[in-house]
C-alpha cells in the first residue's frame, strides 16, 4: 500500500533474503487473548460534526454527532466531552433528537446525509432511555442515511424519522417513518419512489399533528452525482403522520427541484420557509429549470412566494441547504452553508457572520434551545461551537475526530506520523513527543503543523531523508495533478503540479489528465528520487518534478459517459467524482519495475518492464464487482508477482467486502474475505502486510481493522480498544515495529509493538507460557515541552518510554503468580517487576530503572505537627531513589509455574543525545553514589524513626501506670538527642502539605534527591561541581551515622539497662525491615 513505501527502502533486498514461510498460528484467537496490545490516539485536531443537540433548559448538557467519529457528550457546558457511541458497530451520526417530554431519552440517526464523495452511511437508529450511557439498535438498518429525528412533545413513544436512504442505487427504504411504541415496531408512512428519499423533517411547535416533510431525488456514484428530479417536493401531514400530501403550484416551483429543507418557529405557525434547490435558470440536460432559493409562507403552507434568489443561502447544496429559524422570532432565520447567514426580516435580506459571530465554516446543523433562544449550539466542519448570547460569540470545541484520507510513516527517531485531513491541511506530528516533566506528557496539538499540499492528498517522507515531505492536491482538490516537495529544515515548499491548469467546475471529459482528488503518491522503494502520481495515466518524474513522463496508457475504461458534469442541478465538479482515474498504484519491493496499478471503475493491470507494457488483468478476478473501486494494493515485499487488492463498491448500493491475492502478477487471483463481518461498514478500505512476517495481513473496512495470519484466507477483528471509524489508511513503520492506522473519523492510532504476533504461532499456543523476543527499546531522554492548552480534547498520548516485554499464558498457566526480572550483562538483577496473568498476550514494561533505593518510614508525626495521621500502620513511606540503567545488553526472564524463560534485549541510547557512551557510564557511576548515599540516609532515618516510636509508645503506657518519671524524662531527652541528629539528615517539620518545601530547608535526604534530579539529567557526565556537593553533603551524613553509632553505644545502651532494671523490655534500634 501506498501509505507503507518509505519503509521498503532501507531493508527490502535484506528482508527478501531472510524471508521464509509463515509460521503456522491457528485462526480466531479470542478478544480477550490480544486484549493487552492496546492503541492510542495521537491526534490530530478534528475536524466535522454532523448533527448536534441540547437539552432545553439545561445549559451543561450537549449531543455532538460527527460525520464519522462516534456521538460524544458534554455534561459540564462543553469543556469536556466523552465518546458515549463506541461500543457501537457504526460512527456516523447524521441527525439527533433529545425528548422534551424526557430529557433522558435521546435518539440517534446514523449515517451522514449532508451529501458529497468520503461520507459514510449508517444502520438505522438508536436510542437512549439513560441520556445516552446505554444505547439500544431500534431498527431501520438499512435507511443508509437519517436526515432528522423528531419526537412528539408530550409522548416519547410517538418517533418520526426522515430516511434519506444510502443514494447509491435504488432502494426502497427511503421516506419517513413512524414509530407509536418507542422503536418496537415503524410504519413507512411516506414513500416517494426508490430513487428519493427525505432531506427534512420539521413538526409544528405548536400543533404536533402537523408535519412537513422535504423530499429529495438524489443518486451519488463513483462517477458522479445527480440532484432533482420528479420525487423532490414538499409533503405536508395534518394527522400525525399518517397521510400525507404533496404540495404543489401556489408558488411553488413548477419544474423539477432537488435537496429541500423546510423550518418554521414556534413563535407564528403559519409562518414556514423552503429551501429548494433549483437550477438557478441554468439549464439541466438541456431542459428549463427554475430560479430562486428561498421559499415562504404566510399560511401554514397553503400558499407561498420566493422571497430570494441569492446561492448564499444553500450553496453547493447537496452539502447544504439548512435553514433554522428561532423560536421566538419568525423573522430571524439562519442560513447553514459554507458560511452562516442570518436574516432578520423573514429571508428579505441576509447579511453573512463574520469574526467572532462567525465559529469556523461548511455549517452542517444548529440547535436552538426553545426555553432559553439565546443560547444555541452549531456543526461545522470545525467542531461544536456553543453560543449563549444568540450567536454574538462562541464556545469552540474541536473534538478528536479527524478524518485523515491516509497515513505514512518516516524513519526519524522517534517517528513522525504524516497524513491529510478532510476540512483541512497537510499534518506531520509526533508518534512520541518525548515530552515530561511539567505539563508534559502528551501530544499537544501544537506539535502538528503543515508539510505542503492539501486536505485531501498524501504527506509521502522521503525514506532516506526525512526532512523531505512529498504532498499532493489542495484545499480546492487535486486540480492538475498538485505535487510539492516540502523542506522541513526551512519549511517551505516547491508546487510541481504535474500539468498545471485549473480544473475547478470543468467535468472530467474536458481534462486532458484527470487527477482525482485523493490521488496516488509513491515513491519508489528501489529509489527516492522517482516518484509516481496517476492520472488516468501513470506519471513519473526522476528529476524532482522538473517534468513528468507519462508512461502509461489510459488504464481505465475510459468511459465518457461517466465523464459529464457532476452535481445534478447544482453543478459540483472538483474532481471528487472524477471517473476512469487511476485510484491506487504500487510497485513491488521485491523487483524494480514491476507495478500494479487499480481504477476506480474496477479495471487492475499489471506491468512487469517498468511500466513499457501492461496488461490488464481484471477478467482474473472472481466475484469481480464491475464498478468496483480498486482502494488500496500492496504489492509484496517477499514475492514481485504476489499483490493485494482492497476493492469497494459501495457507491452503487454493494456493501459487500471485497480483497483479493494474487501470486503470479495477476494471471490469477483469490477472493479473501472469509471472516469479515456482514455489516452494511465491513466494505474494505486498506490492505497491509506485515513487513516482517510473510502472510501476516491487515485489513480496514469502513469501521474495523482485521487481522490475518495466512495471507488473507481467514480473517478475525482487531478492534480492541480501536473506536469504530473508516479504516483508510495502515502502514508498519519498520524501525519500532509499530502497526500505524489512519482513520477517517477519529485521527492517527498506533498500536506499539508488534513482535508478539509475528511471533505468535501455533506451537506457542500450545505451550503453557512463552517469552517472546523483545523488540530493542530506545532509552530516550525527555523534551523540553512547549506551550500548550491544559484541557484539549485532541491531544495525543505518548507511549512509554520503556522496554516492552511480552509474553503468553496458555490457558493453565493464566492466573499462577508471573515474575518478570531483568538482569545486567555480568547477571546482577537490576530488576524485577510483577506480570499480569491473563490467558493470551501479556504485556509488561520496563522504564529502565532499577530497584528502589531504601525507602524513608516515618513513624513519628512532624515536629510541631501532632495533627498529622499516619494512618492505623502508624508509618508514611517515602520512597528512595531508582537509577536508570545504561544502554547495553540485558537479559529478561519470565517466571511462572516453576518454569522460566529468558530472552535477549537491547537498550539502545538515545540517537539525539548529545551524550557518549562514556559519559553515561560516568553519570550512572555518579548516581550509584548518590544512591548509595542515599540508602545510607534512609537507614538511619529509618532507625531513629523506630527508635523514636518506641520511646513514644513506652512513654504513653508509664505515663498511664504512673512512678516512673526518671524513665519519662530519660526518654524525653533520649528522643530530644535523636531528633538532634535525625534534623541533619531530613527535615522533621514537613507535613506533607502547604508546600513545606519552601518552608524549611532540604537536609541530606533532599539535598541528595535534587543532586540526583540534576546529575541524571539526560546523558551527560557529572559536572565538577555536582561531585564537590556530594562530598559536602557525604560529610554531613557520615558525620550523622558517626553521632548516631556513638548515642546507641552510650545513651541508648544506658537507657536499655534501666528498662531491663525495671523489668521492661529494652528499645530495639533495628527497625526489622
Amino acid at each position: 500500500m501506498i501509505g507503507s513505501v518509505l519503509q521498503r527502502a532501507l531493508a527490502v533486498s535484506a528482508l527478501i533474503v531472510l524471508s521464509t514461510p509463515a509460521p503456522a498460528v491457528s485462526q480466531a484467537l479470542s478478544s480477550e487473548a490480544l486484549s493487552a496490545l492496546s492503541f492510542r490516539h495521537i491526534g490530530v485536531v478534528g475536524n466535522r460534526i454532523a448533527s448536534v443537540a441540547g437539552v432545553p433548559g439545561n445549559p451543561l448538557v450537549y449531543y455532538a454527532g460527527a460525520a464519522s467519529g462516534g456521538l460524544w457528550k458534554t455534561d459540564d457546558g462543553g469543556t469536556l466531552w466523552r465518546p458515549v457511541f463506541d461500543d457501537q458497530d457504526v460512527h456516523s451520526v447524521g441527525a439527533l433528537a433529545v425528548s422534551s417530554s424526557d430529557n433522558q431519552i435521546v435518539w440517534a440517526g446514523t449515517g451522514e446525509p449532508h451529501i458529497r464523495s468520503n461520507v459514510t452511511v449508517g444502520d438505522g437508529v438508536y436510542r437512549s432511555t439513560d441520556g445516552g450511557d446505554h444505547w439500544d439498535h431500534m431498527g431501520l438498518d438499512v435507511t443508509g442515511r437519517i436526515s432528522r429525528i423528531v419526537i412528539h412533545p408530550t409522548n416519547p413513544d410517538i418517533v418520526y424519522v426522515a430516511a434519506l436512504g444510502h443514494a447509491h442505487a435504488p432502494q426502497a427504504e427511503r421516506g419517513i417513518y413512524r414509530t407509536t411504541d418507542g422503536g418496537a415496531t415503524w410504519e413507512h408512512v411516506l414513500f416517494v419512489d426508490e430513487g428519493t428519499g427525505a432531506s427534512s423533517l420539521i413538526m409544528d411547535p405548536n400543533n404536533p399533528r402537523v408535519l412537513f416533510a422535504g423530499m429529495w431525488t438524489v443518486q451519488v456514484n463513483t462517477w458522479g452525482r445527480e440532484s432533482g428530479g420528479p420525487g423532490s417536493g414538499i409533503f405536508m401531514s395534518r394527522d400525525g403522520g399518517t397521510t400525507w400530501n404533496r404540495l404543489e403550484g401556489h408558488g411553488l416551483p413548477v419544474l423539477p427541484v432537488g435537496k429541500i429543507d423546510i423550518c418554521m418557529s414556534g413563535a407564528n405557525s403559519q409562518r414556514v420557509y423552503a429551501l429548494i434547490e433549483t437550477g438557478d435558470g441554468v439549464p439541466w440536460h438541456g431542459q428549463e429549470t427554475e430560479s430562486g432559493e428561498f421559499w415562504r409562507s404566510e399560511n401554514g403552507g397553503y400558499d407561498w412566494q420566493v422571497v430570494n434568489y441569492s446561492r448564499d443561502l444553500g450553496g453547493r447544496t447537496a452539502y447544504y441547504n439548512n435553514c433554522r429559524v428561532f423560536p421566538d422570532d419568525e423573522d430571524e432565520v439562519f442560513f447553514l452553508t459554507a458560511a452562516l447567514s442570518r436574516s432578520l426580516d423573514g429571508g428579505l435580506t441576509y447579511f453573512t457572520h463574520q469574526g467572532v459571530e462567525r465559529p469556523g465554516g461548511d455549517f452542517h446543523d444548529l440547535w436552538i434551545d426553545p426555553a432559553n433562544p439565546d443560547r444555541l449550539a452549531i456543526a461545522n466542519d470545525q467542531g461544536v461551537h456553543i453560543s449563549v448570547n444568540r450567536g454574538k460569540s462562541y464556545v469552540r470545541v474541536e473534538l478528536p475526530v479527524s478524518q485523515m484520507y491516509h497515513v505514512t510513516v518516516d524513519n526519524a527517531i522517534p517517528y513522525n506520523v504524516m497524513g491529510n485531513r478532510q476540512d483541512g491541511p497537510s499534518y506531520r506530528g509526533p508518534s512520541n513527543s518525548l515530552y515530561g516533566g511539567f505539563g508534559g506528557s502528551s501530544i499537544p496539538r501544537g506539535d502538528w503543523h503543515q508539510v505542503g499540499g492539501g486536505e485531501s492528498g498524501f504527506a509521502t517522507p522521503d525514506p532516506t531523508d526525512p526532512n523531505i515531505v512529498w504532498s499532493s492536491a489542495s484545499g480546492s482538490g487535486a486540480r492538475g495533478g498538485i505535487v510539492v516537495r516540502h523542506d522541513e529544515k526551512n519549511r517551505q515548499f516547491r508546487n510541481v503540479e504535474v500539468w498545471p491548469e485549473s480544473t475547478g467546475g470543468a467535468p472530467a471529459e474536458d481534462l486532458r489528465y484527470r487527477f482525482q482528488w485523493t490521488f496516488p503518491l509513491l515513491i519508489s522503494p528501489h529509489d527516492n528520487n522517482t516518484i509516481f502520481v496517476t492520472s488516468q495515466h501513470v506519471h513519473r518524474t526522476r528529476n524532482g518534478g522538473q517534468s513528468w513522463d507519462v508512461i502509461s496508457p489510459d488504464l481505465t475504461t475510459n468511459d465518457k459517459s461517466r465523464q459529464g458534469i457532476s452535481g445534478g442541478l447544482t453543478p459540483d465538479n472538483i474532481g471528487v467524482e472524477y471517473c476512469c482515474v487511476i485510484y491506487a498504484f504500487d510497485e513491488s519491493p521485491a523487483q524494480q519495475g514491476v507495478f500494479y496499478a487499480g481504477s476506480n471503475d474496477g479495471k487492475v493491470h499489471v506491468s512487469q518492464d517498468d511500466g513499457q507494457s501492461w496488461t490488464d488483468v481484471t477478467g482474473n478476478l472472481p466475484d469481480w464487482p464491475a464498478d468496483g473501486v480498486v482502494r488500496g494494493i500492496d504489492a509484496s515485499r517477499w514475492d514481485a508477482g504476489t499483490a493485494y487488492l482492497a476493492v469497494e463498491a459501495h457507491q452503487v448500493g454493494d456493501f459487500a467486502p471485497y480483497a483479493y491475492r494474487t501470486t503470479d502478477f495477476g494471471a490469477s487471483w483469490t477472493k479473501i474475505t472469509n471472516g469479515i463481518d456482514d455489516h452494511i461498514l465491513s466494505f474494505t478500505r486498506s490492505i497491509q502486510e506485515d513487513p516482517v512476517r510473510p502472510g501476516m495481513l491487515f485489513l480496514g473496512t469502513e469501521n474495523r481493522i482485521y487481522l490475518s495470519f495466512d495471507s488473507g484466507d481467514h480473517w478475525q477483528p482487531f478492534i480492541n480498544n480501536l473506536p469504530p471509524s473508516p479504516m483508510y489508511g495502515i502502514v508498519v513503520q519498520e524501525n519500532f515495529n509499530d502497526l500505524v492506522i489512519g482513520t477517517y473519523g477519529r485521527g492517527f492510532w498506533i498500536m506499539d509493538d508488534l513482535t508478539p504476533l509475528q511471533q505468535l504461532t501455533d506451537d506457542v499456543r500450545a505451550s503453557s507460557a512463552h517469552l517472546f523476543r523483545p523488540r530493542d527499546a530506545y532509552r530516550f531522554n525527555q523534551r523540553t515541552a512547549p506551550a500548550a492548552m491544559t484541557t484539549d480534547m485532541s491531544q495525543g498520548t505518548n507511549p512509554p518510554n520503556a522496554a516492552y516485554i511480552n509474553y503468553w499464558l496458555g490457558e493453565a498457566a493464566a492466573g499462577s503468580p508471573v515474575t518478570v526480572t531483568v538482569s545486567d550483562a555480568s547477571g546482577a538483577l537490576v530488576r524485577t517487576l510483577e506480570g499480569t496473568t491473563e490467558a493470551g498476550i501479556n504485556r509488561v514494561f520496563w522504564d529502565f530503572e532499577g530497584e528502589n533505593s531504601t525507602p524513608f518510614r516515618m513513624r513519628v508525626p512532624p515536629l510541631y505537627a501532632d495533627w498529622v495521621d499516619y494512618g492505623p500502620e502508624r508509618v508514611r513511606v517515602q520512597n528512595g531513589m531508582s537509577l536508570r540503567h545504561p544502554p547495553g545488553t540485558y537479559t529478561v526472564t519470565l517466571e511462572v509455574g516453576g518454569e522460566q524463560f529468558s530472552q535477549e534485549l537491547i537498550v539502545l541510547k538515545d540517537p539525539n543525545s548529545d551524550g557518549t557512551t562514556a559519559s553515561i557510564r560516568a553519570q550512572f557511576a555518579a548516581m550509584e553514589e548518590i544512591r548509595n548515599d542515599l540508602d545510607a540516609t534512609a537507614d538511619a532515618v529509618n532507625r531513629i524513626e523506630w527508635l523514636r516510636r518506641q520511646l513514644y509508645d513506652l512513654v504513653d503506657v508509664l505515663e498511664s501506670q504512673g512512678g516512673s518519671e526518671d524513665l519519662v524524662n530519660g526518654a524525653g531527652a533520649l528522643d530530644q538527642s535523636l531528633i538532634t541528629i535525625e534534623e541533619e539528615l531530613i527535615q522533621l517539620r514537613n507535613t506533607g502539605t502547604g508546600q513545606d518545601g519552601v518552608r524549611y530547608p532540604a537536609k541530606v535526604a533532599g539535598k541528595l534527591r535534587h543532586l540526583g534530579n540534576g546529575t541524571g539529567t539526560a546523558d551527560f557526565q557529572p559536572t565538577d561541581q555536582q561531585g564537590e556537593v556530594q562530598v559536602l553533603i557525604r560529610v554531613i551524613l557520615m558525620n550523622a551515622r558517626g553521632e548516631l553509632d556513638a548515642l546507641l553505644e552510650s545513651d541508648l545502651a544506658t537507657f536499655n539497662r534501666l528498662l531491663v532494671e525495671r523489668g521492661l523490655n529494652p528499645l530495639i534500634s533495628d527497625d526489622g525491615l
